[in-house]
């Protein structure tokens, strides 16, 4: 894998415990000039994470196995610009994780542009031109 410096298009990891939205999630992504890789577990993120060395994580709350919290707090000292999109919000949560470093979060479904503007100004990319991805979607 080349190092964050080598890549000419960041790398995202998403982690959710909903294959279809990561991969939804996914081909989103790659039509804005982001590479992806992603998880249906922390504990896979956790264990591929210094290998991957992603620019940003894109991070589900309410998971089997760890939740969102427990994945922010075990990368806290990594620093990577973090999101949280979840689909069951509860009073308090944005401010807990902004408080373990999150620097946004999410209700799905997730506003497209809000999304992507909010990661390429968390990572300092500039906008790069749309390229199709392996699965573009329908046109409607």
């Amino acid at each position: 894998m080349l190092a964050p410096m080598d890549r000419i298009r960041p790398l995202i990891a998403v982690v959710d415990d909903e294959p279809q939205f990561c991969k939804a999630l996914a081909r989103l992504l790659k039509t804005h000039a982001f590479d992806v890789v992603t998880f249906t577990c922390g504990e896979a993120f956790l264990a591929d994470f210094a290998s991957q060395s992603p620019d940003c994580l894109l991070l589900d709350l309410h998971m089997p196995d760890l939740s969102g919290f427990e994945v922010l707090e075990r990368i806290a000292a990594r620093r990577i610009p973090s999101f949280v999109i979840t689909g069951h919000d509860q009073p308090g949560n944005a401010e807990r994780v902004r408080a373990l470093g999150a620097a946004d979060y999410f209700l799905k479904p997730v506003n497209e542009s809000q999304l992507v503007d909010a990661i390429r100004a968390a990572i300092g990319h500039p906008t790069l031109p749309i390229v199709p991805s392996d699965n573009p979607r329908p046109k409607q």
